[in-house]
């Protein structure tokens, strides 16, 4: 139950401490946006018409140097076009990565651009939309494929270890919420098989690389015909195919994603191919990501996604769980 109220307002009286170095009053209007990971704040210089994204990082959860690897990825997109993104704004005096004490821990921030639109909601027609993030994401994938990555750069890898292994990072799907005895049963069989498709199916370089690995509503932001995107702070090492299953992160068992899903293949080949073992792989990152999701509501309870999914969500996966196994068990 990390962001408590008295937690966000030690973030918000740091969070103000910082504001000159971007060039903003300390008193400026501020208001948080999300908690998510992190807390994100949107601050308004009233005077010069402006406004800014402020991204106060969750504690513990990256490094200095995994904070600037992903700033330097979202700039090598952004000069190179692949994909309409806020810039990372640096503050007076050149640093991307500024941070304030938090009784004696550094919380980190990071600012970024305002970018217009609002999110997809669920009840729209995802299906246009889908096709064109298709095109985003073989875009994305493509540079990843070719960019030359700085000697430095370090970003987490979402792997089977990671997302379901000992040692999570978002927790064990165990944990999650009103699981009961029947479903762990369900559950722990259909990890089971995951490990072996996911074994089978391997982490070849062609199939598994840098990815967003969290283009989910959320994440999109729609103005006119334009599809931009935010957050790269989950990017890392992954497959592919995961940015599928992550695009749909809490909505895995709408009727709609059959429908989305073609919409995003068609939208991908039109851009770059996608072998057919790879499309067929799909389906089984959407289970991984259903579990992985179902450990992250179980750990990060205090937070208003989490809040709203509960324990349907478990039960939910439950269901799909068992779905899958009758076809892949």
């Amino acid at each position: 139950m990390l962001y408590q109220d008295a937690f966000l307002a030690r973030l918000e009286a740091g969070l103000r401490t910082l504001l000159p170095q971007w060039g903003l009053p300390g008193a400026a209007p501020l208001s948080l946006l999300t908690v998510s990971e992190n807390a994100t704040y949107c601050v308004e210089d009233e005077e010069a018409g402006r406004k800014l994204i402020l991204r106060v990082h969750r504690p513990g959860y990256r490094t200095s140097q995994e904070i600037l690897s992903e700033l330097a990825w979202i700039e090598a997109l952004r000069a190179g076009a692949v994909v309409e993104t806020p810039a990372p704004i640096a503050a007076r005096d050149g640093t991307l990565l500024c941070s304030f004490d938090d009784g004696g821990h550094p919380r980190y921030v990071v600012a970024f651009e305002h970018m217009s639109g609002r999110e997809p909601e669920a009840a729209d027609d995802l299906v246009p939309w889908f096709e064109r993030l298709g095109r985003i994401t073989a875009r994305l994938h493509g540079h990843s494929r070719g960019w030359q990555r700085p000697s430095w750069f370090v970003r987490k890898s979402w792997t089977y270890e990671t997302i379901l292994g000992e040692a999570p990072y978002w927790g064990n799907w165990r944990a999650g919420l009103g699981l009961e005895a029947p479903g762990k049963v369900i559950l722990e069989r259909t990890e089971a098989v995951l490990r072996r498709q996911i074994e089978a199916y391997g982490m070849a370089p062609e199939r598994f690389g840098l990815v967003h690995a969290d283009l989910r509503l959320a994440n999109l932001l729609v103005d006119g015909d334009r599809l931009g995107v935010i957050d790269f702070d989950d990017c890392g090492l992954s497959w592919y195919a995961f940015d599928f299953a992550a695009a749909v992160s809490f909505h895995e068992h709408h009727a709609f994603i059959p429908a989305v899903k073609a919409a995003w293949i068609e939208g991908y080949r039109a851009v770059a191919p996608l072998a057919l073992a790879d499309e067929q792989a799909i389906d089984m990152f959407l289970m991984l990501r259903r579990l992985h999701l179902t450990a992250w509501i179980a750990s990060h309870s205090e937070t208003p996604t989490a809040q709203s999914m509960g324990v349907p969500y478990t039960h939910g996966t439950v269901d799909l769980a068992d779905a899958y196994l009758r076809k892949h068990g």
